[in-house]
């Protein structure tokens, strides 16, 4: 396809001396709206050079640009404002849609290079709760980005299964707890084990030593506290299994905290040789004061290790196993200056890739009358929010059957996906670095911006194309899409691939959920405004294949949230 911006860096190129290519497209700007150009170059910096009025400058250049990629260029304000050649473009966006069908806009921008995304995190015999939805969809979404544009990408389930807590439920489950009650409904039983011990701890302080003393045993390999942890991870898993299968969300690896274990004795060995650790109140810690941060704890006084530790050893890990081109956390902002830190320590420990840590941060959910707390027993399942969701749309199809008289197909696999879709769709519309709070009614609702929208659209264009017995080889001229609304759709088009490779830039999902409803927002208006089926065979082709390029970029665009596209909705 077409690049009409390095054509405009060619043009400038040849006409201004004083500015390398690099330079000109830095300055190469989107105007707001259509009426100043799909593209404008100010040209203010080359008063001092040219030694005259901005403006003056501007309307000569625009004399003396003529090409066939552009309608026209003009001066406005002592900017340059270039008008792409719409039919042109058409042509473009039109062939594209042939020779690539269902991966129009895919590049392989990444060229292959690996990337690691580490996502959801859930930590195990916890409930996997409404927290933990914006790390799981925020990384999945990041992960079929990069591999939309052509990287490698790796995705990590980093369980949280190691740590303090652990002894704490050992000993929990060991005082109070049964067997047959955990096996039935592990989540529940163990959430109400923790919350138990939590309460004790705070009150006993021989307990808090006792639950200290059995996570000492299960670093220490003792077979009994192994075994009780194993089977908390067991019984875990299986029920975030069931929840990852809702979501149609899928790892590569699920190495978490334990994993690390057994490599970081030789990590705290190659720190110490070079000579990186400082010992601080019997604890051995990494000075961060150049970084202007505080020490990092590496060893504790006690001979423990902590989650940075294990952070530390999984970093070298994945750079040594995958050797990534970017090491992606998708981790709450709270963690911020953990992942400072993390980066910081391993530039000081000479670690050249150190850059290749990407911390993705995200703001928090709270309920409408508190925190989210599982130390205090106070939660949101998330299945419990998917279910809800899929049981309202399974509701509205209840409904739009008794009014139709007509049986609508799949009508469960329908309910999830518009369902479940809603939620993601919901969580990934605005920027992720805002705090929200959860409310059972916005979350659900299925009016203006949603998911349910985009799909539906999705729907009703495949029934289209169907009525209109489109076929891709079928003739058709370009020059015929000439309509406000057929231009503007094309712009749209042509934008998407730029849109998803600033979404992959900047770790925001939001750019294509954004993208998708002002792309199914300008459909409707064209559907509306245009008769498409119409007697001329080579204009309705036209006019189909437009449909089939819409179709297909908003089914690309919910795919890149993790949301399915339904053919037929009610």
């Amino acid at each position: 396809m077409i690049n009409f911006r390095e054509e405009i860096i060619k043009i400038l190129d040849e006409k201004i001396e004083s500015l390398n290519p690099l330079e000109i497209d830095k300055m190469i700007e989107i105007p707001p709206n259509y009426e100043l150009g799909d593209f404008a170059f100010p040209v203010f910096s080359l008063a001092k050079v040219y030694r005259k009025n901005p403006a003056i400058i501007a309307e000569e250049l625009a004399g003396e640009i003529n090409s066939k990629y552009f309608e026209r260029v003009e001066n406005k304000n002592a900017y340059l404002n270039f008008y792409i050649n719409k039919s042109l473009l058409a042509e473009e966006i039109l062939k594209e849609t042939i020779e690539k069908k269902e991966d129009f806009g895919k590049v392989n921008y990444g060229e292959n290079k690996n990337v690691v995304v580490e996502y959801s995190s859930t930590n195990i015999a916890k409930p996997f709760h409404i927290g933990h939805i914006r790390s799981t969809v925020i990384g999945d979404s990041l992960k079929r980005i990069y591999k939309f544009l052509g990287y490698n990408t790796i995705a990590i389930n980093h369980l949280g299964d190691y740590g303090t807590q652990f002894g704490m439920l050992i000993y929990a489950y060991k005082t109070w707890g049964s067997k047959e009650a955990i096996e039935e409904n592990p989540i529940d039983e163990l959430l109400k084990l923790y919350v138990k011990v939590n309460g004790v701890c705070e009150e006993d302080k021989d307990v808090k030593d006792k639950c200290r003393y059995w996570f000492k045993e299960l670093e220490n390999g003792n077979e009994e506290a192994v075994e009780i942890w194993k089977w908390f991870k067991e019984v875990s898993l299986k029920e975030f299994n069931r929840v990852y299968d809702m979501l149609d969300i899928h790892f590569d690896s699920y190495n978490g905290e334990s994993f690390y274990s057994d490599k970081m004795p030789a990590l705290i060995e190659e720190l110490r040789s070079k000579n990186v650790l400082e010992e601080s109140e019997g604890a051995e810690v990494i000075n961060l004061e150049e970084y202007d941060l505080p020490p990092a704890i590496v060893v504790k006084s006690d001979g423990t290790t902590i989650y940075l530790t294990r952070d530390l050893a999984a970093a070298k890990y994945r750079h040594e196993n995958y050797r990534p081109y970017k090491n992606i956390y998708v981790v709450g902002s709270q963690q911020s200056l953990h992942f400072k830190q993390l980066k910081s320590a391993l530039k000081k420990a000479g670690f050249d890739w150190y850059d290749e840590i990407v911390h993705v941060p995200f703001g928090m959910v709270s309920l409408e009358d508190g925190t989210l707390s599982t130390r205090k027993g106070k939660v949101v399942y998330l299945e419990d929010v998917l279910n809800k969701a899929t049981d309202k749309v399974r509701e509205i199809l209840d409904n739009r059957e008794k009014e139709q008289h007509q049986k609508i197909e799949n009508k469960e696999e329908l309910s999830q996906a518009v369902g479940i879709g809603a939620i993601k769709f919901q969580e990934l519309f605005n920027g992720r670095i805002k705090d929200y709070t959860f409310n059972w009614d916005k979350t659900l609702s299925f009016e203006g911006e949603t998911g349910p929208y985009v799909q539906y659209v999705h729907a009703r264009i495949c029934s289209l194309l169907t009525k209109g017995n489109f076929d891709i080889n079928n003739e058709f001229d370009a020059s015929l899409l000439n309509k406000e609304s057929e231009i503007d759709i094309i712009r749209i088009l042509y934008n998407f691939t730029n849109v998803v490779i600033d979404a992959c830039e900047k770790c925001e999902p939001y750019y294509i959920t954004r993208y998708t409803v002002e792309l199914a927002k300008n459909f409707n208006k064209f559907y509306n405004q245009t008769q498409i089926l119409v007697e001329d065979e080579k204009l309705k082709n036209t006019r189909l294949l437009l449909c089939y390029a819409v179709k297909n970029v908003i089914a690309s665009g919910l795919y890149l949230l993790g949301i399915k596209a339904p053919e037929k909705m009610w």
